[in-house]
């Protein structure tokens, strides 16, 4: 498991860091469904399964790929099936992608992919090269993270149109889902659009009050997943998604099962490009606090 240093993602001594704070004191700590209060990987991840887990450290990662296989193999033999691998650059990542390319099972961040990227042969899976550039764009939003909220507030600072959605009225039976495809039916089809669901740490404290933390999320989830197969069903062919469950929600609802993986917009934060009931769609999936303050307003731009 390793991370992503561009977006300030590293692992050392089986820790986290976001930039320089470890996990356990960055913002995430405060994640509404999966607060993130202990740094510690090994630790973390034990805790969730009854097999052995062991650090390949840095010390490892930084003499080589045959290094990172022999000490693989090592913890194989001792009964470990659980690594976590400290990673502080895109070197350390390289070596680790082409030191697991032969593994049968390997799990990590966008920076994992990259390096496993790297190691594949040129004549490995095509990238998608093209993305649609016909038909409306649209953002669904339902992560509350810090960089959510500031992608949030430069999109409407563009002066392009957003709606909030209101969670608490769903819950209590009114249709918000009709009113928010009325509205987006009266905005203009050739401006982009943001829908969310995101809220400050105080507006989602007061939401799960009434409604608990877990229907509180299934709320968000339910709503972003049938607000996406209406917006595709309406001719939205450009769609960002900004938060990991909510992805997930949209994904499971559009039906989608694989995608292409085309140019980055931002690090870790690529363009897909998936094919659905209704044709190609170009489909931005991203990490609550991943991509810059303007990433909203610029990838849809782009793909203009």
């Amino acid at each position: 498991m390793s991370r992503v240093p561009p977006n300030g993602r590293t692992v050392y001594q089986g820790h986290l860091f976001v930039h320089d704070q470890l996990l356990s004191d960055s913002p995430l700590r405060h994640h509404p469904l999966n607060p993130m209060t202990d740094s510690a990987l090994v630790r973390l991840l034990s805790a969730q399964s009854r097999h052995h887990v062991a650090l390949l450290g840095w010390s490892t990662v930084r003499r080589g790929v045959a290094a990172v296989r022999d000490a693989v193999v090592a913890h194989q033999q001792s009964g470990v099936r659980h690594v976590i691998a400290d990673a502080l650059t895109d070197e350390d990542l390289a070596v680790l992608g082409a030191a697991a390319l032969e593994l049968p099972v390997v799990a990590g961040a966008a920076g994992l992919a990259e390096g496993l990227g790297h190691a594949y042969p040129a004549a490995g899976p095509a990238a998608a090269e093209t993305l649609p550039r016909e038909g409306r764009a649209a953002v669904l939003a339902g992560s509350c993270s810090a960089r959510t909220l500031e992608q949030i507030a430069q999109f409407y600072a563009a002066g392009l149109p957003s709606l909030h959605l209101d969670v608490l009225a769903a819950a209590t039976g009114r249709d918000v889902i009709g009113e928010a495809l009325a509205w987006y039916d009266e905005q203009n089809p050739d401006l982009p659009v943001l829908i969310y669901a995101s809220a400050s740490s105080d507006e989602l404290a007061a939401v799960q009050a009434q409604l608990g933390v877990a229907e509180a999320a299934a709320r968000v989830e339910e709503l972003l997943g049938t607000l996406a197969a209406h917006l595709v069903e309406r001719g939205v062919r450009r769609l960002l998604v900004a938060g990991g469950e909510t992805s997930g929600a949209v994904t499971t609802a559009l039906g989608v099962r694989a995608v292409l993986v085309g140019e980055e917009a931002d690090a870790g934060v690529p363009w897909t490009y998936a094919t659905t009931e209704h044709d190609g769609l170009a489909l931005m999936l991203k990490s609550g606090n991943f991509g810059a303050p303007d990433l909203f307003v610029r990838a849809l731009a782009e793909t203009e």
